[in-house]
């Protein structure tokens, strides 16, 4: 986990290890996500393809069925690799 803060006009600074790790650049594109608090950054094409759009459906719908408490638990590797999978 690294901590960074936004600026006052709107604007986050990525640790260097993420952007290391993801290779973002500058002009990369992120798609933004949102849910009671949680905010989620997905590194997509430019155009967005449609993959990374099935991927920001898969997180809206499973924000639905945690908010209707369908859920299941998982232990730590396997949500890692299902998040992966994404």
């Amino acid at each position: 986990m690294e901590i960074t803060k936004m600026s006052s006009k709107g604007q986050i600074v990525l640790p260097r290890g993420i952007r290391e790790g993801l290779q973002l650049e500058e002009g990369s594109v992120l798609a933004a996500i949102e849910k009671d608090g949680l905010l989620v950054l997905k590194k997509v094409e430019n155009p967005i393809l449609e993959k990374d759009l099935g991927t920001l459906k898969i997180l809206e719908e499973a924000w639905k069925e945690i908010d209707e408490g369908k859920f299941k638990r998982m232990e730590r590797d396997d949500f890692l690799k299902e998040i992966k999978e994404w």
